[in-house]
């Protein structure tokens, strides 16, 4: 069973039972060229808050491999945030270290409510990868479902080719199902991962 707490802002309602550290494993199948990328691995998420109006996100994942690895090998670490997309007022802070110019007041289920539309709640996500690699993610959240695509994909000059993505995250039995697509080493947008996940 998913507790959700009630002490939460207003604008994280919609993505609260994701709230917590979720592991689990998954497979990678991703073909490029001549080269077949498959196997296992393992998968640690974390959604937590800090009273602010959005998440905070972190992941990594270890390569399992095929039988016969000694050690698995770590493939990715990430840290992020999550938030409704919303307009922004004077009474936000930013950009950088700007305070806000109008005086704030607290945000209210109405507020988050207007922002509905027929196929959920406008999110945002931003991702950065420990090899300097940033993603802008917009898409949308519907209850238990999310579905998330890269609005612009930020590399190193020295990284390998990767310009696109598309993300799914599910709640389905309790469990965080998740699935991430991606254009990248000369293929289109195709499956390259996924995984089941249950908080710990």
């Amino acid at each position: 069973m998913i507790e959700l707490p009630t002490d939460l802002p207003a604008d994280l309602a919609p993505l609260s039972w994701l709230l917590g550290v979720w592991e689990g494993t998954g497979v990678i199948e991703y073909t490029a060229g001549e080269h077949r990328h498959q196997g296992e691995f393992t998968h640690r998420v974390s959604f937590s808050h800090d009273g602010g109006p959005f998440l905070n996100y972190a992941a990594s994942a270890s390569f399992r491999g095929a039988d016969g690895m000694d050690e698995p090998v770590a493939l990715l670490a990430e840290t992020g945030f999550w938030r409704l997309a919303r307009p922004l007022t004077d009474a936000d802070p930013g950009p950088a270290l700007l305070p806000p110019t109008g005086e704030a007041a607290p945000r209210t289920v109405d507020d988050v409510e207007a922002l509905r539309t027929d196929d959920g709640f406008p999110l945002q996500v931003s991702v950065t990868h420990s090899d300097g690699t940033l993603e802008l993610y917009l898409g949308r959240i519907a209850g238990p479902r999310i579905d998330i695509a890269t609005d612009a994909v930020v590399r190193p000059a020295e990284s390998r080719e990767y310009s696109a993505a598309t993300r799914m995250y599910g709640l389905v039995d309790g469990h965080l199902l998740w699935a991430w697509d991606i254009t990248a080493l000369g293929e289109k947008l195709k499956s390259h991962a996924s995984a089941r996940m249950a908080k710990v």
